[in-house]
């Protein structure tokens, strides 16, 4: 029988498409800007519900939003709004669904101005992952002075849905944060992953 590993407490231990996320995605650092654009919109259609049921839509947001191809979402009009606005798959959000096509727009405008996405966000920790040492869950910060100063810079360039926790919550998905409890068995192997 195969041991169960120590791992962070908040997947739980049932639901197995959880556990992956956790074992295999979250906290590995994350370097290219187009992943990194749909993975804060993703945070942003998380805000006021449970990751989790983002994790579960995921592959039907992918597909509504053309694989987040920025160019795509970047040219989305009313009949591709009224699209995702009838697609029971994702979250029906006017708010958010606008806040997608206006990041888009916003990505598409800082590449065109000779800024890469990546070292736009990854410039908030220095380049480097913050490498954190908790034991237990109610040790983790829900946000810190770098996800504070990125949201700031996101809002004043247009991005919505991007306050200090959506951020944070962002940075520790895409590695910019390690806060893999020091106890759980991917702690050393994200931290291990750094550039």
């Amino acid at each position: 029988m195969k041991a169960t590993p120590n791992r962070c407490t908040w997947p739980g231990a049932v639901d197995t498409l959880y556990l992956a996320y956790h074992d295999e995605e979250w906290g590995v650092p994350e370097y290219d800007s187009r992943a990194l654009w749909e993975k804060l919109v993703l945070d942003g259609f998380q805000a006021g519900l449970a990751w989790i049921t983002i994790l579960r839509k995921r592959d039907a947001f992918r597909a509504a939003f053309d694989g987040f191809d920025p160019e795509k979402v970047a040219r989305y009009g009313a009949e591709d709004r009224a699209r995702l606005m009838a697609d029971a798959g994702i979250v029906r959000s006017n708010a958010k669904i606008d806040a997608a096509i206006g990041g888009a727009k916003l990505f598409l405008e800082m590449r065109d101005n000779g800024e890469d996405f990546a070292q736009f966000l990854w410039a908030f920790v220095d380049g480097k992952p913050v490498q954190n040492v908790w034991d237990h869950t109610k040790q983790v910060p829900v946000t810190s002075p770098e996800a504070e100063a990125m949201s700031k810079a996101l809002k004043k360039r247009g991005f919505k849905f991007v306050g200090p926790v959506i951020v944070y919550a962002f940075m520790q998905a895409t590695g910019m944060v390690n806060d893999h409890l020091e106890g759980c068995f991917r702690h050393g192997p994200v931290r291990g992953m750094a550039r």
